[in-house]
């Protein structure tokens, strides 16, 4: 077991180690986005799967119209026409974009730039040249061939290029299915009356609207009194119904902080509890299995905190995308002291130049992280950093 109160780096150190990816399942493509692919695709199509017009206007042979300049309309051709005849000797086709190229044709005018007179095509562009506007078959990509790879992410315009390929199914990686685990006697759902020494609950609200802004659909939120039997109960519960379970609060070291000894009731693996940060220094991580558990300190602000710079990325190993917050470098607008031999994340706002540190840091404060955008990251032996002086910055992902 890891000696207590490691440093922020071994803590990532560790996660990374401690996970891997989720295996592959197959999904429809309603279903992909968002997902990482787990398999080569190799299109079942040429796409264009037929020489195809970019624009309306008119297909042409551009030799015939070199030598003739003036062409007889012959007929027209639509998107989804099946038969379509070559072009008549000197003449140009009306065609609309997205339909088949005749043949013989090799070029097309487009409508804004030609006129009818007597019955003829003339052409007003003395830039045409020949190949304009005709997007040639398979010029995309050709049947049978490597179209998009594994572990490419399945972004929006991906799907939409997969679909042209005529790919319906595929192989990705899953999002990892999430218990959230609440702890305490005081929590009030939103919406009732609080009772004296009750607090409402925004730690479930906050996490689940994390996870679904990062696709994560399948989350189940449990409630545990401050009671080690139903603790362990209820992780039991979370353990045998998903991929990773995360508890807020009772993760300290006081007279209701159940926990840790509820994780040594099922067996988890203590990978390690207590982090030389501010906020969310109590934080835990264990596995069972393939499965991870994090032990989220109460705090709101020390749940988000921790949640973006532990959760986020552990996330990013279960379904393979490698997701982590951007880091940047920026001048910070105040000067700041610190306790050294504590690593600090600010709640702060980045206006693409300088990075400001927000009011209210208490770690029970949301309010000042409900105008964050970014958590500026203060180093362990940092003691004070100066008006201007360049911090490290991580940008949330929203």
């Amino acid at each position: 077991m890891p000696k207590e109160l490691i440093t922020v780096s071994e803590a990532k150190k560790l996660i990374e180690e401690h996970i891997e990816a989720l295996s592959p399942i197959q999904v429809h493509i309603n279903e992909a986005v968002g997902l990482v692919l787990a398999e080569d695709l190799f299109s079942l199509t040429d796409l264009p799967p037929f020489k195809q017009s970019s624009m309306d206007g008119y297909a042409l042979n551009f030799e015939e119209w070199q030598k003739n300049q003036e062409l007889l309309i012959d007929g027209e051709s639509q998107a989804g026409l099946a038969d379509l005849k070559p072009l008549s000797p000197q003449s140009a086709r009306r065609i609309f974009t997205g339909a088949a190229v005749p043949p013989n044709a090799d070029t097309v005018i487009m409508q804004e730039k030609t006129c009818i007179n007597n019955g003829k095509l003339i052409i007003t562009d003395s830039q045409l040249c020949k190949g304009q506007n005709v997007r040639l078959q398979g010029s995309e990509a050709k049947a049978n061939e490597l179209a998009l790879e594994k572990n490419s992410f399945l972004s929006p315009a991906a799907i939409g290029f997969i679909a042209g390929l005529g790919i319906n199914k595929l192989l990705a990686y899953p999002q990892p299915s999430v218990s959230i685990i609440l702890t305490g006697n005081e929590l009030q759902s939103p919406g009732k009356p609080l009772q004296l020494g009750q607090v409402y609950d925004a730690n479930s609200f906050a996490l689940k609207a994390a996870l679904n802004q990062i696709g994560i659909s399948k989350i189940n939120i449990l409630t545990a009194e401050d009671n080690l039997e139903i603790l362990s109960s209820v992780l039991k519960t979370a353990l045998n119904q998903s991929d990773l379970v995360l508890l807020t609060g009772g993760v300290s070291v006081g007279d209701y902080d159940f926990v840790v000894q509820a994780t040594k009731e099922n067996k988890v693996e203590q990978v390690f509890h207590k982090i030389k940060q501010k906020p969310g220094k109590p934080l835990f991580f264990g596995k069972k299995g393939k499965k991870c558990i994090f032990g989220l300190p109460g705090n709101p602000a020390s749940v988000l905190t921790c949640f973006y710079e532990y959760v986020y990325p552990a996330i990013g190993i279960f379904n393979n995308s490698k997701q982590d917050l951007i880091k940047i470098q920026a001048p910070i607008s105040k000067p700041q002291k610190k306790a050294s031999g504590l690593t600090q994340f600010l709640k702060g706002y980045f206006d693409g130049k300088m990075v400001h540190d927000l009011k209210a840091q208490e770690s029970f404060r949301l309010s000042s992280f409900a105008k964050a955008n970014c958590l500026i990251k203060l180093d362990e032996n940092q003691t004070e950093i100066f008006d201007s002086q360049i911090v490290e910055v991580h940008l949330l992902p929203f």
